[in-house]
């Protein structure tokens, strides 16, 4: 029985980042990038055009920031998951990008051998964090999360 792939949306304002990306899941025949985005902005209209399952947001971008689009994502297309992608490991913005609705956050410099493994956590409704994010801190945004979601549906 064939299994439909989880459709995916690269948002990355770097275009060699976002083609490694596009490599790195070519590999999971379980993964399909259906679109790619070089701001917030166009992810958003991606997001309206094809109902991806996953996006894969990067937090600094051009004319639309990473958090508020997915803020959009999740008003426009809410059954779309959000994993956060970024280079900052601040507490501030993983705690941002929960309260505006990622299911997730990688941490760029160490993302590659978790990446397939994240998208398909967050597919499944769960909330999904890199290592590196200290332990209560996930923690509290892993209730967050549930809470938003919880209110979501």
């Amino acid at each position: 029985m064939l299994v439909k792939p989880i459709s995916v949306i690269l948002s990355e304002d770097h275009a060699a980042f976002r083609k490694s990306l596009l490599l790195l899941l070519k590999n999971h025949d379980d993964l399909q990038v259906v679109g790619e985005a070089k701001n917030g902005q166009e992810a958003v209209a991606l997001c309206l055009k094809l109902s991806p399952a996953v996006v894969i947001m990067d937090i600094a971008m051009p004319i639309l920031n990473g958090l508020l689009a997915t803020r959009r994502i999740r008003e426009v297309s809410p059954n779309t998951r959000v994993l956060m992608l970024s280079s900052h490991p601040d507490t501030e913005y993983v705690e941002q990008a929960m309260l505006y609705g990622a299911s997730g956050y990688l941490i760029k410099q160490s993302f590659a051998p978790v990446l397939a493994e994240a998208i398909r956590e967050v597919y499944q409704g769960k909330a999904y964090f890199s290592a590196s994010i200290p332990k209560g801190l996930q923690s509290k945004c892993q209730k967050a999360f549930a809470k938003l979601h919880n209110h979501r549906t």
